[in-house]
């Protein structure tokens, strides 16, 4: 992988991140379009790159993460429900990597949900419980929508959003709650990838890493903030239609005789 590729890649890793749209389906794209050959390094690079992601959420949002125990004692019972199961369903995630159609399909259901949600949801825009208000077993539920999002294409986000909503979160709060869960979720993922690599990166390896990592830093600030903007005054409607044409995309490569890998 080239300084080039790694730029790209931190681009869609912040712009795709925390928006409800699957940072999966296009990584898929982009990696198969750029001709990145799979391997433990790349599948890894994916994943760790998105600690610069997770550094955006606290610049952004570091008042919230000053000591305040309720707080993250409510965010850790969240985090739980996606480390058991990611922990117990790890074989079954990577094969379900190796399948840009579970990834096209995902996004397309994922697309539906959305643009109906919003329509569910309208009233949730102006009002609505804020995150102060979750119980702890609030909390554990928002854990578990969040888990559904290790089928490749779901959408980390997307999926802690929609179980904010159905506890009747407002809108802006639940969007502003997925970027907060991601913080230990997406930790432990580049930890627990670092760790499965680190004595085989080579030193050229590194500044590929840091590149991405930089990067997707410096445009996840942007594409929170963006986003924010974009769910305050129109929805998530928006995202749906762009899910579904974008899984429409990727099933039409596939037929026509394109190879696309999602790992």
């Amino acid at each position: 992988m080239s300084h080039l590729q790694a730029i790209i890649l931190g681009i869609i890793e912040g712009i795709t991140e925390f928006l409800p749209i699957s940072s999966t389906g296009h990584m898929v794209i982009a990696s198969s379009f750029m001709g990145i050959n799979e391997s433990d390094f790349t599948k890894a690079f994916e994943v760790i790159i998105q600690f610069g992601a997770i550094l955006s959420v606290l610049v952004l949002y570091w008042r919230r993460f000053l000591p305040n125990w309720n707080f993250y004692k409510k965010l850790f019972v969240a985090f739980l429900p996606t480390a058991i199961i990611g922990f117990a369903a790890k074989n079954v995630v990577d094969q379900l990597l190796e399948s840009a159609q579970v990834v096209a399909w995902s996004l397309i259901l994922g697309g539906v949900i959305l643009v109906w949600s919003d329509k569910i949801f309208a009233h949730l825009t102006a009002v609505g419980r804020k995150t102060s208000d979750l119980t702890y077993k609030d909390s554990v539920k928002l854990g578990l929508f969040q888990s559904i999002a290790m089928i490749p294409g779901v959408s980390r986000s997307g999926a802690t959003i929609m179980g904010g909503l159905t506890l009747g979160l407002q809108k802006k709060e639940a969007a502003e709650f997925s970027f907060f869960l991601a913080v230990p979720t997406m930790a432990a993922a580049t930890l627990y990838k670092l760790l499965k690599i680190y004595k085989t990166i080579q030193h050229d390896q590194i500044a590929v890493l840091a590149t991405g990592t930089i990067v997707s830093f410096i445009v996840a600030m942007v594409a929170i903030k963006f986003f924010m903007g974009i769910v305050t005054k129109y929805g998530f409607r928006g995202f749906g239609y762009y899910r579904i044409v974008l899984g429409i995309i990727i099933l039409a490569l596939i037929y026509t005789g394109h190879s696309l890998s999602a790992g």
